[in-house]
């Protein structure tokens, strides 16, 4: 086992997160001021009391864990209350020096009470905008398409992302519930991503085994994969995730609640890195996994045995996967290598 590494050094680490869910991070006490203004019922009336009732403890699979995202979708059908929870994502993330930030969500799923998809979109990106000039966090947002709904949606939401490519939309995803629902269903929307430079990354290998990784990296694109926890199951198809570089976007405690693994002392995040390749580490739903970004490295360090070297490289690896044009990274890096040298100076003396 390393050294201990205290939770403050931790906390000081800059970070980046490549994986997090817009509509699985709300604050509890916004949640419910959101619904008493828009008369939204909600099953507990006390922050404390929704904070744990959204704490997923009891789910079987991944479609479990998804279920209580009706009752965060049932307060964002607003711009300003898009905005907001944007903002305090963004807001709660620079409190724990995350120093870049890639929010992915659904617009579809946010337009029940009449908004556009455009302002859809066009609400978080105002408030990740004033979280930058308020907090100096930098951000971008993933649009997701959803693995259950027709690709005609997908193709909408692929052209929307790509309208938005140059105006803080960052890249394009598919998620949902995973078994039965391959990747290739939606591989036009892929295509027109591609096709239009948009990067891709897809949730693969969580409920459905290394086939999914396959077809997202080989058929749809895939420059990065969400969680990848079965890639394992795949000799070959590790080797060529490694061999060329593709980063995995590792959720620890979401994993583990979706039973995609059975613990995190099994997590295979640890055999991923000792195999050389590229790990980054992120909440996927602060709210529903009742965790922030430095429990996620506290939680890995303590259980799996990462050791401060190791989870700096971690830490440079979300920056260095980070779907920035190539410029704006390195100037990133160059400012987080001195906010790193700083930090290791302070605790040698």
């Amino acid at each position: 086992m390393s050294e201990a590494i205290s939770r403050e050094r931790l906390h000081a680490l800059p970070k980046a997160e490549l994986h997090v869910h817009l509509d699985g991070s709300l604050r509890p006490e916004t949640m419910l001021e959101l619904a008493d203004d828009q008369g939204v019922p909600m099953p507990v009336a006390e922050p404390d009391a929704l904070r744990d009732y959204m704490h997923v403890k009891d789910a079987t699979d991944l479609v479990g864990y998804l279920a209580r995202f009706e009752l965060t979708l049932g307060v964002m059908q607003t711009a300003p209350a898009l905005e907001r929870i944007a903002y305090e994502l963004a807001e709660d993330a620079a409190r724990e020096n995350t120093r870049y930030i890639e929010v992915r969500y659904c617009p579809a799923l946010n337009i029940e009470e009449g908004l556009t998809l455009e302002e859809a979109v066009e609400a978080p990106l105002e408030g990740l905008r004033r979280a930058a000039e308020d907090h100096g966090i930098l951000s971008g947002i993933i649009v997701c398409a959803l693995r259950s709904n027709p690709p005609s949606e997908a193709l909408r939401l692929a052209e929307l992302a790509v309208d938005y490519r140059d105006r803080g939309v960052v890249g394009f995803d598919l998620a949902g519930a995973e078994a039965g629902f391959p990747p290739a269903l939606h591989a036009e929307a892929f295509d027109h991503a591609a096709k239009n430079h948009l990067p891709v990354t897809i949730h693969a290998g969580e409920a459905w085994g290394p086939a999914s990784i396959d077809e997202a990296v080989f058929r749809c694109h895939a420059r990065r994969i969400g969680h990848g926890t079965r890639l394992g199951e795949d000799r070959e198809l590790l080797d060529f995730v490694r061999d060329f570089r593709i980063p995995l976007e590792i959720c620890p405690t979401s994993n583990v609640q979706t039973r995609a693994t059975r613990s995190m002392e099994t997590h295979p995040i640890r055999g991923y890195y000792d195999h050389d390749c590229v790990v980054t580490v992120s909440t996927d739903n602060r709210l529903m996994s009742a965790v922030t970004l430095t429990d996620e490295y506290e939680r890995i360090h303590r259980s799996l045995g990462f050791d401060w070297a190791e989870l700096v490289d971690i830490a440079r690896m979300g920056f260095q996967s980070a779907f920035l044009p190539y410029p704006e990274k390195l100037a990133l890096l160059a400012r987080v290598d001195d906010e790193l040298a700083e930090l290791n100076a302070a605790s040698s003396s």
